[in-house]
C-alpha cells in the first residue's frame, strides 16, 4: 500500500509540473476533452494551448444516413462526431441537401409526414459548434462529400436522399478566413462597391480564393445583381469558385440565421494568406464521358497544387451527376479520386456554376489554361477547385 501511494505522489508530481510530460499525455485528448483538461490547473491550460495551436489541419464530419424525420443526419453526426475531433473549429462551412433539411419527411412509426422546420434545423446544428466561431451554412438540392474517417476514402455524388457535412476550419498561421454576404437591395441598382473592401475582397494584397453562392436566384434581378458581384472581382490573381445554391440558412457572423423568404443575394467565404495555393477547372457540357471527364482532371493535376493540407471543391449543376452520364453514377468524384488519391473531396448540385479554368501558383503567379476571356457564370457544367493552405508543422 506504501509502495503505491508512493508512486501515485511520484505521478501527481510529474503531472503537475513537467510540461513536457503533460502535454505528451494531453495530446491524445480530442478537442473538448482536453477543453476540459485544460481547467485542472495553469501548467495544464498552458498545454493544452499549445496543443490547439498545433492542430491546424482541416477536420470534417459527414452525413450520409438515413434517420427519424425529427432530425436530420447531419444534426445527429455533429453531435456525435464533435466529441472526437481534435480541431476547434473557429470558421465552419455546412451544406444539406435540400429535400430533407427542410422537406417532408414520412415518419415509418406514426405513418404520417412531419415537416422539418430548416430555421431549427440550423439553430441545433448552431448550438453544437463554439459560440465564437463563424458559420456558413448552405442548403441545395444535392451533395458531394467525403466520408470522415481518411482523406483518401471514396468522394460520393449524393443527388438524391439525406446527405450533408461539415468542415471545421481551426485557426492556421498565415491563413485568414472570413464570410461575407451581400444582399441585393430593392431601392438601388447598383451595388456600391464600397462594401467590397469593407468585406476584404478589395485592397487586400493577401487575397487569395473567393467562394461565392447564389441564393433565391428564381427572384427577378437576381443574375443581375450576381453579375454585379463577380465582375468587380473577376481578378487574374484570384480565385473565384461556387455555384447557386437553394438557400442559406446560416450566417453566425451577422447574427442573421437566415435571409428573408423574397431577398436574393451572394454569401461566402474569402481565404487570405500568402501561403495559400489553387487552380480551378471547367467542365462544359462536352465532357460527358469518362476520357473527358478524366481529361479535365489532368489539367487540375498540371497545375501542380500541393495535396498535402489541400480542400477540393465541386461545384456541378443539378442537370448533370448520373442523367448526364447515361445512368452512370459518381463520374466525376471518381474521376478526381483517380488523380488526386489523398485529397477529400465536397460540394453540391446547385442552379448554376460559377468558376473558370484558372491557377494561382506559390509564387503567386497565374497560368490559364486558355486565352478567352473569363465567363465565370455557367450552366450545366462542373467547376472543381483546388485549396492549398499551406504547409503543416
Amino acid at each position: 500500500g506504501g509502495g503505491a501511494m508512493e508512486a501515485a505522489a511520484k505521478g501527481g508530481f510529474v503531472l503537475s509540473n513537467l510540461a513536457e510530460v503533460v502535454e505528451r499525455v494531453l495530446g491524445f485528448l480530442p478537442t473538448k476533452a482536453l477543453l476540459r483538461a485544460a481547467c485542472v490547473c495553469r501548467l495544464w491550460r498552458e498545454c493544452a494551448r499549445r496543443i490547439l495551436r498545433s492542430r491546424q489541419r482541416v477536420a470534417w464530419v459527414s452525413a450520409l444516413e438515413l434517420g427519424p424525420a425529427e432530425s436530420h443526419a447531419l444534426v445527429r453526426a455533429l453531435a456525435r462526431e464533435l466529441e472526437k475531433v481534435h480541431v476547434l473549429p473557429q470558421t465552419v462551412l455546412y451544406i444539406a441537401d435540400a429535400e430533407t433539411f427542410s422537406g417532408h419527411e414520412e415518419c415509418h412509426d406514426q405513418k404520417k409526414a412531419r415537416k422539418r422546420n430548416s430555421k431549427e434545423t440550423a439553430v441545433a446544428l448552431e448550438k453544437l459548434l463554439p459560440k465564437r466561431c463563424q458559420i456558413l451554412g448552405l442548403v441545395t438540392p444535392g451533395i458531394v462529400v467525403t466520408p470522415m474517417g481518411s482523406s483518401s476514402n471514396q468522394p460520393q455524388e449524393i443527388e438524391e436522399g439525406e446527405a450533408g457535412f461539415a468542415l471545421l476550419f481551426p485557426k492556421i498561421d498565415g491563413v485568414k478566413i472570413h464570410t461575407f454576404h451581400f444582399s441585393k437591395d430593392s431601392k438601388n441598382r447598383v451595388f456600391d462597391e464600397s462594401k467590397f473592401a469593407e468585406a476584404g475582397l478589395k485592397n487586400n494584397p493577401d487575397l487569395r480564393v473567393v467562394l461565392l453562392f447564389g441564393y433565391n436566384s428564381w427572384k427577378s434581378g437576381a443574375t443581375r445583381f450576381l453579375h454585379q458581384i463577380v465582375n468587380p472581382l473577376n481578378e487574374k490573381s484570384i480565385i473565384l469558385a461556387g455555384g447557386q445554391v437553394e438557400s442559406f440558412t446560416s450566417l453566425t457572423s451577422e447574427n442573421n440565421s437566415a435571409q428573408p423568404g423574397d431577398a436574393c443575394g451572394v454569401v461566402g467565404l474569402a481565404f487570405s494568406g500568402p501561403q495559400i495555393q489553387s487552380a480551378t477547372v471547367l467542365l462544359d457540357q462536352d465532357v460527358a464521358d469518362e476520357r473527358t471527364a478524366e481529361a479535365a482532371m489532368q489539367r487540375l493535376k498540371a497545375a501542380n497544387i500541393p495535396e498535402h493540407n489541400t480542400i477540393g471543391f465541386m461545384f456541378a449543376c443539378i442537370g448533370r451527376g448520373y442523367r448526364h452520364y447515361k445512368t452512370k453514377r459518381n463520374m466525376e468524384a471518381d474521376a478526381f479520386r483517380k488523380f488526386f488519391p489523398s485529397v477529400p473531396l465536397f460540394g453540391f448540385f446547385g442552379h448554376g456554376e460559377i468558376g473558370c479554368d484558372r491557377i494561382v501558383t506559390g509564387n503567386f503567379v497565374l497560368r490559364e489554361c486558355n486565352d478567352i476571356k473569363d465567363d465565370l457564370l455557367h450552366g450545366y457544367t462542373t467547376v472543381m477547385t483546388l485549396i492549398h493552405l499551406g504547409s503543416t508543422k
